[in-house]
């Protein structure tokens, strides 16, 4: 009796400390959690960098959005006269490429002032943009004025083609020179690059227009 009372208790004992073994390997086997450690991981949360900046702009950047739009819209006018007055097919699709050219970027550019906060120049029923976005037609180099406009919206033919000509060089000079403002002090990458474009294609289209004129 005495040696059964005995097995059953070290049976009793053995189990007790199996029971204990288990429960402290339990515990000695978890890892601290983030909040145990103070709630911070090694690592950086994903998303948790600073957003790309949008991109920066300034006040030559404001000035030549604002300044060419004007600037291109007058082009633009000009261009589509030629579409019904022009006697010289070259001079047709001179007009039309710069049409093409032009009317996207005064897109773009209202595009932009629009995210700056800044006015966009108004459209006016005239075609001599005398005066947007408070430049006047003095303050943007080589825009025409009023009765300028006016000749070349009364010619036709072959002297509509001659003032077309000479008329879109003197603008697109003072493009040109608008752009390499930009190129020089402004901050904003896509209005520099759009001035690089502007002053690539425009210096070409005036060497081509040279040469139109030379062969009347």
């Amino acid at each position: 009796m005495t040696a059964h009372r005995f097995v059953l208790r070290r049976a009793a004992l053995a189990a007790t400390a199996a029971t204990a073994a288990a429960v402290l390997a339990a515990c000695g086997s978890q890892e601290p959690s983030p909040a145990d450690r103070g709630g911070h991981d090694d690592k950086p949360a994903a998303g948790s960098s600073a957003p790309a900046s949008a991109g920066s702009h300034n006040a030559a950047d404001v000035s030549f959005a604002q300044g060419m739009i004007p600037h291109h819209r007058q082009a633009v006018v000009m261009a589509e006269l030629a579409g019904t007055r022009a006697a010289s097919q070259e001079v047709k699709d001179l007009a039309a490429e710069i049409k093409k050219a032009q009317d996207p970027e005064i897109e773009t550019m209202s595009e932009w002032l629009e995210s700056w906060g800044e006015p966009v120049p108004p459209e006016t029923e005239d075609i001599a943009g005398t005066d947007h976005s408070g430049h006047g037609s003095h303050g943007m180099p080589g825009m025409m004025d009023p009765e300028e406009m006016a000749e070349l919206e009364k010619s036709s033919g072959e002297a509509f083609d001659t003032a077309f000509l000479k008329m879109m060089i003197e603008h697109h000079e003072g493009a040109v020179a608008m752009a390499e403002e930009e190129k020089e002090n402004g901050s904003h990458g896509p209005a520099k690059a759009m001035a690089d474009d502007i002053i690539t294609a425009q210096n070409a289209e005036i060497d081509t227009m040279d040469e139109l004129l030379g062969h009347r």
